[in-house]
This record gives C-alpha cells, structure tokens and sequence, in this order.
C-alpha cells in the first residue's frame, strides 16, 4: 500500500502548488486589479445635482427656465469597434472624431462624452445600439424668449470645475439662490462596473433652487425694447437704452438695452454685450440732470420759482471759460420756472452758484449720485465724485446742467424718481419676491434709502417740469390731457479732452400722471445721427411708449393741455 499512499501524497502535494499558484497570482499578479473591481463593486460617490430655480415676469411667466438634456457616456471595456462608436457620436454630437476616439479608448469604466444633449439627439444615438454607451438626465438653461431682457437676466455657463454658474443680471446676482445645493449618493456597481439601479444609497438629498418673480411686467418690456429697437434705426443712433420704474416702490418696471445677446447662445457674441448699460455704463446726463440741480436749490431756500436770472443776458464767464446756452438765445431776468422750460445753462450756472460747492455736494449725495444704487444686479458702478478739493469753479458751473459729471443711467432714473414720490429715494430692485423649493413665498419690500428734498419741494419741482413739457422744446411731442413731468437732455460726448459737437447722447426722463405717478422713465439714444437733440429724438420715443403705458394702467385724460 506503500505506494498508493505515496501517489495519493503526491496528488496533494501537487494539488496543493496548484491552489497556492492561484493564489499567488489572483493576490499578488492580479491583486491591482481585482482592487479596482472590488472598488468600482462597492460603488461610488455621485452627485445629485438640483434643479436650477426659475425666473418669472410679474405675471408669472418664466422667462429664464430649465429643459430636459443628457449626459453622453461610454464604459470603454464594452465598446466593441471604437472606430464605429466614435465616428457615428463625431457626425451626431458634431465633436471631433479623434477627440471621442481617444476617450473611448481609456482603460476606464466610465467616460463623459458630452452633456446638454437635447431628447432628439440623445433619441438619434440611442436608435444605433451602440454597446457602452449611456445617457443621464440633467437640466439645461433655457430662455423662452430668447434675447428679451437679456442684459437683465444674464446668462448661465460652466465655472472652473465644470458645473453651472450664473453670469451677470439676476442669474449672476442670485446665482447661489438659484442653484441650490448638490446632493450626494453611494451608486453600488457589479463587478464590470455597471450601475445596480436597485442598490442607490443617498447621502444628503439635494436641493433644488429657489425662483425669482421679478417686478418686471413682460408686456411692457417687449414694448420697450421694440420701440428702443425702432427707434435706433430710425434715428440713427449706435445704441441706446430705456428704463420704466415705479417711482412710489422701486420696482423695475422694464429695462432694455440694445444691441443685445441671446443667452441661450451666449457664446456666439462678444462679451462686451454680456453687461447691462443701464447699470454700468457712464456718461454725462446733460439737460436731464437740472431737475436734481433745481429742486436741491429749491429745498435750501435759496430760489424761488420765480426768481429771476441776473446773470442770464448773455454768455457768462467762469473761471477763464465762456458759457453759452445751448442755442445761443439767451433771456435776460428769465425765472427759474423759464430756465428749465428753455433749458437755460447760464440760469443753471446761476443756481449752481447759488447753492455753492459745499450743498451742491451734500443735495447730490441724498439723490444718490456718486453712489451705487443697491439695485440687485451684479455688475453695477457707480462713478464717484470728486473730493471738493479738486472742484474748481467751471466745474460747479458746468455741473449745474450736468456737463463736467458722469452718472449711470438707474443712478439719474432714480434720483428723478425721487422726485415723482414726494421727495423719497426709494432703492429700485428687480426682484419682488422668492419662492422657495416647498412653494413658500418670501417677499422682498421696497426700500426708502434717503429723503433729498421734501414733499412741498417735489411738488414745486414737478410744476416746473410740467411746464417744460408743455412749454419747452419738445411740446409738440406732449400727450394732449394728461399732465406729465419731464426734462429733455442733449449732452455733447467728451473726445480727447474736448467736446465734439456733432457726437451726442440725446436722452428725455420724465413721470406721468405727473399728479399720481404710475411710472417713471429715462430714454437714451446714443449718437443719433438723424437729430442731435433730446428733444427731436428722445423725447419722442418716450411720449410714444408713455401713450401705451397710460393706455395699459387705464389711466384717462384729465387735464393739462
């Protein structure tokens, strides 16, 4: 029996090397890569990422919203003819060949191919039957109105790692609110690196933004800027840009700007359009900005409305300067009332003069000029003043009719504003309410900032400006039986240290129902080329949008001329 024993020994033994060759190379030879596959088993962390919040118009339409896409992937290790796989995504995705190619042939489980895929073009790859490659749901921006208030709401692209990020308007301003907050899950895979569907476990749900409901009223944005558009070509201007406000609580009314971009192509335009005008850009307001001038003189006492000019029969020297009115007409002993009806610099000099440097500071600061507004835009500036200790003479002049001063455009709406609500300032903002993921409502309410002037001045101040409408250059655009408050602007474009006199930014700003105001607006046209003047192109447009406005709130003739 001696040798069965030893056979049987033997076979063990033999058995036995075997079993520890196997384990030697299943734990040492291939002990890296059953790792990663026992990794890739026990699953991976993936993010939950939340719907992006929307962005509704006052009457609760979403003009900035979210569309079902997908996410392209591929698990390289099934894929069974790369070049096949590559070239059928290549001419679907429109993505370069070579680009899919070199993705598709990583030693990994899981690669991204592309994402924001739209349901027809995910259908279309699905059809081919491609082995390896996948699709996940996510979100995309989109804008159903395409360009409208485009500057306004901004855009939504990638930051640096990737993921969505707000960009300028409201999507950049509220961008933290509105995307919510991520999610994590553990997503248990088999051991060739496939999702087990049934075996998701979630960590912290995510959290889907919160919505905007915006102040502004969809029907009248898409009347200003179709008039704003009209009206460029009309006049010849390179651009220009309209803002209506409600003067009693801030809320933006509409706000357009052209030329524009559409956000849901962003890319396809330059980025110089990505910004709102009415809040970034600078310039000098002209004529338009006498009505701040006039009613802080007004508040401290210093004039009355019949005050009479000394200084208005001619050319008025200054500091080694020699200022004109703007047509060289001048009257002599003219009224205060009269200065701003002919839109008088040399009347305008005198009152500058009149409240000296030291108030001419202080009334501008309380109408907030020099200052951001705090409207919730990202993106707004705010040119500052100069200290009083580089003013010189000539420029407390030239201020007085708004030359020599830079401002935005939402910074002189409203400071004009003010003047519409009896003398408060209110802070003007885009956003009226947010609505939370569970439905909630949070309103935000309107803000004073400052009292500049006081009622009784405001009321003054808004009878002089009626008669400017009724009375000065731009009469015969006026709305026959309505009472409106308003002030043309013509300011000559600064060059090279001068002035150019055939470059200029035409503008009007005005309030109606002068008595009750519904709105305020500022017009501005830049470089208009069929008319120089505020008042032949400006002016105009604004009397043409404030019919259809007084239309819209139902508001009837009720007097005036």
């Amino acid at each position: 029996m001696t040798w069965r024993y030893r056979i049987t020994f033997v076979g063990i033994l033999f058995l036995f090397f075997i079993v520890i060759a196997r384990l030697f190379y299943w734990q040492v030879v291939k002990a890296q890569e059953l790792s990663q596959l026992g990794q890739q088993q026990y699953g991976t962390t993936v993010t939950l990422y939340p719907q992006r919040g929307e962005i509704m118009t006052s009457d609760g339409f979403p003009i900035a919203t979210n569309r079902i896409a997908y996410q392209v992937f591929a698990n390289p290790k099934e894929i069974k003819n790369i070049g096949e796989t590559s070239l059928l995504l290549s001419k679907t995705l429109g993505i370069d060949q070579a680009t899919i190619s070199a993705e598709l042939s990583l030693d990994r489980y899981w690669v991204p191919i592309a994402s924001g895929v739209e349901s027809k073009v995910k259908d279309e790859i699905s059809n081919f039957n491609l082995s390896g490659i996948g699709f996940e749901q996510q979100y995309t921006r989109f804008y159903p109105e395409a360009s409208m208030a485009a500057q306004l709401l901004g855009f939504v692209g990638k930051d640096e790692y990737g993921n969505d990020k707000g960009y300028f308007g409201l999507e950049g301003y509220y961008n933290r609110l509105l995307e919510g907050k991520a999610g994590t899950a553990i997503e248990v895979h088999d051991a060739f690196g496939k999702p087990i569907l049934s075996q998701i476990s979630q960590q912290s749900a995510q959290i889907d933004g919160s919505s905007l409901i915006l102040s502004i009223n969809r029907p009248i944005q898409f009347l200003a800027e179709k008039v704003l558009k009209d009206s460029i070509q009309k006049y010849g201007a390179t651009g220009g840009m309209i803002g209506i406000m409600d003067p009693k609580t801030g809320d933006i009314i509409a706000m357009a700007s052209f030329p524009t971009f559409d956000p849901s192509n962003y890319q396809d335009y330059s980025d110089n359009l990505y910004v709102n005008p009415f809040i970034t850009n600078t310039y000098e307001p002209g004529s338009t900005f006498k009505p701040i001038v006039m009613s802080s003189a007004l508040n401290a006492n210093l004039i009355t409305p019949d005050t009479q000019c000394p200084i208005c029969a001619g050319p008025v020297p200054v500091g080694g300067y020699l200022i004109h009115t703007w047509d060289d007409k001048y009257f002599p002993n003219t009224t205060m009332t009269e200065v701003i009806q002919h839109s008088d610099n040399t009347g305008m000099v005198f009152v500058a003069q009149k409240l000296g440097l030291t108030r001419m500071i202080d009334y501008l600061n309380k109408f907030g000029i020099g200052n951001m507004t705090g409207i919730d835009l990202q993106g707004e500036v705010a040119p500052s003043m100069k200290p009083p200790s580089q003013w010189y003479p000539v420029d407390l002049a030239t201020t007085g009719f708004g030359q020599g001063i830079s401002v935005t455009p939402i910074e002189l709406l409203d400071a004009i504003s003010a003047i519409a609500n009896n003398g408060h300032r209110m802070e003007p903002h885009v956003v009226t309410a947010v609505e939370n993921p569970d439905g909630s409502l949070v309103k935000i309410p309107p803000k004073e900032i400052d009292s500049p002037i006081t009622p009784e001045t405001a009321k003054v101040m808004t009878e002089i400006m009626i008669n400017a409408v009724d009375k000065g250059e731009a009469a015969w655009t006026k709305l026959p039986g309505y009472r409106i408050a308003g002030k043309t602007g013509t300011a000559s474009i600064p060059i090279n240290g001068h002035y150019d006199p055939t470059k200029t930014i035409a503008s009007f700003v005005g309030f109606a129902p002068a008595d009750n105001p519904k709105f305020a607006m500022l017009v501005i046209l830049d470089k208009p080329t069929a008319s120089i003047y505020g008042a032949e192109t400006a002016a105009p447009v604004f009397f043409e949008i404030a019919k259809d406005l007084l239309a819209y709130y139902g508001i009837p003739p009720s007097g005036g001329q």
